[in-house]
């Protein structure tokens, strides 16, 4: 049976930490960039931490 193939796209857009958690960027940063406040922006610049719940795009990494 052949290997499985890691998912490309996720691989582009979260990396792993070095205690094997999930690192992603916030969405809701594209564009209508207008009507958000500074600090919002600001924030949503910030990587975060992929939610628990996730750990399905683990396996999708790792395959």
């Amino acid at each position: 049976m052949p290997k499985q193939k890691s998912k490309r796209a996720l691989r582009k857009r979260v990396r792993l930490t070095g205690t094997g958690k999930l690192r992603r960027y916030r969405a809701y940063r594209r564009h209508i960039l207008t009507k958000k406040h500074p600090k919002r922006k600001r924030h949503l610049r910030k990587a975060t931490i992929a939610s628990h719940a996730d750990r399905r795009l683990k396996r999708l990494l790792m395959a």
